[in-house]
């Protein structure tokens, strides 16, 4: 390969797969800068001979801190959400929804008649340092996953160890240990797993495996938003690569999720994936859609979840006024909710659905802040604090954890994390700590399990510093 067709090679590359700067598209080096993220022209050998190729070059030591970030914005985004976790589904009695009118102001009783015990007040929640964030449904079955790739040491999770992790680390109904939610409440037994997850639960207990824990004869519950809380971190355990990122995540996908709503779990793996590809030049509300309409390319066009999509951003497009969310919120209402268009049949607040489509009125009208993006999501309805962990999670890893404590401009903000408070049988990572673990600890391991899936499953390299991950190239 001459030098000026490896400079062609590199530019289709960078301009492909990172969309760089005016500045990197008119230098033709061997290499364009993203951030911690960088395209490599090198030489890879195959059956036919030395080959032109290239990689995507990731340095480990950023990607941790951008792992820390994502542990620490989805604790953020998880407990403030909580606060309004249902208090507006759109029925009679619970119209009109939130608007940011109603920020700071005192937080209204969910559907079921409760508030929550950590804050009475709609505001931003965070936990002080020395006291542990606690598990919830949006980041423990992922601490289970996290778990189950470190101590097997594989790239991919069979579906019998999925099974055998699930009923080792979550309790039954039956041996779930007593809750008190508020102090002067009756404890109750708690095993904190809901919907679709408690049905895939009994189901494993059974004996079933995913997917068949999803098929809808075996789950009448599987188009609910479970599966959606579980998954999105498969895309940060593969960078970039989002075809090894889909398969890693398909079986976990399937414990609880079919049809649309595996769609919509797998949207939100992708954007993790393309998270480490995305143009750091680029504005950041930019960055944020073109992930969006990256991931968008992964949804059948025929299904709801790609009409609910085209519909949300080409509203918020046409929408002048870019603080005007709620226009757009209650759009998602009208048309989906109660015109049940696009083949959506609206039955219930805890779907994949109806979240679906107001994660993305958050996603697009939050426009890369994470404060903002985390302030709408908890004002959007229904399940609140689902897609709200989903985009702190999200923004926390493009933003690092540095990033995440600048927002909230504070240094006093908890790194660890108690997973025994909904979870099971798990070692303590930090024994002279209250909680188990810590977000640096958890973002260690998750390095380990990525030199699994870059070498593995990409036939990537790894070394001390560095993944160097192949990418094709394409001259067409």
């Amino acid at each position: 390969m001459n030098k000026s067709t490896q400079g062609l090679n590199t530019m289709l590359i960078c301009f492909a797969l990172l969309g760089c700067s005016e500045q990197a598209k008119q230098d033709q080096s061997v290499h364009a800068e993203a951030d911690d993220t960088q395209v490599v022209a090198a030489q890879a050998e195959d059956e036919q001979g030395s080959q032109p190729a290239a990689f995507v070059e990731i340095d480990k030591q950023a990607y941790q801190q951008r792992l820390q970030g994502f542990w620490l914005g989805q604790s953020i985004a998880n407990w403030t959400g909580l606060i309004t976790e249902m208090d507006k589904v759109g029925t009679p009695e619970t119209m009109p929804f939130y608007t940011d009118q109603d920020w700071g102001s005192k937080d209204l009783p969910a559907m079921w008649g409760e508030g929550v015990p950590h804050s009475d007040v709609i505001d931003f929640y965070l936990e002080r340092e020395g006291v542990p964030w606690g598990a919830d449904d949006d980041t423990d079955i992922e601490y289970i996953y996290l778990h189950l790739h470190h101590q097997l040491q594989t790239a991919k999770l069979t579906a019998e160890q999925i099974k055998q992790g699930w009923l080792k680390h979550t309790y039954s109904e039956d041996d779930a240990p007593l809750f008190k939610k508020f102090a002067d409440s009756e404890p109750v037994k708690e095993n904190f797993l809901w919907e679709s997850n408690e049905r895939a639960r009994i189901l494993m207990a059974q004996g079933m495996l995913p997917p068949e824990t999803s098929e809808a004869k075996n789950n009448a519950k599987y188009m609910m938003i479970d599966a959606q809380l579980t998954t999105e971190f498969f895309g940060l355990l593969a960078p970039v690569n989002v075809a090894v990122a889909k398969d890693i995540a398909y079986l976990p996908i399937r414990v609880a999720a079919n049809h649309e709503s595996a769609q919509i779990a797998n949207f939100y793996v992708v954007m993790h994936s393309l998270a480490s590809s995305v143009d750091k030049d680029l504005p950041i509300a930019e960055q944020g859609i073109w992930l969006a309409t990256q991931a968008r390319k992964h949804l059948n066009d025929n299904d709801y979840p790609a009409k609910m999509f085209d519909f949300v951003l080409a509203h918020y497009r046409n929408n002048p006024d870019k603080q005007n969310w709620e226009v757009t919120r209650d759009a998602v209402y009208q048309r989906y909710q109660l015109e049940q268009a696009d083949g959506y049949q609206y039955k219930d607040p805890f779907e994949a659905g109806i979240n679906y489509a107001a994660s993305l009125v958050s996603w697009f009208y939050g426009q890369g802040d994470v404060k903002r993006t985390i302030q709408i999501g908890s004002l959007s309805g229904w399940d609140s604090d689902n897609p709200t962990a989903t985009w702190g999670g999200l923004l926390g890893f493009l933003h690092g954890i540095d990033g995440v404590k600048s927002a909230f401009a504070s240094d006093n903000i908890s790194d660890t994390y108690w997973i025994h408070r909904t979870r099971r049988n798990f070692p303590d990572h930090t024994p002279t700590k209250d909680g188990e673990d810590s977000f640096a600890l958890m973002a260690e391991r998750m390095l380990s399990i990525i030199d699994l899936v870059v070498v593995e499953k990409m036939q990537g390299r790894s070394d001390a510093n560095k993944w160097q991950i192949p990418v094709a190239l394409n001259t067409k």
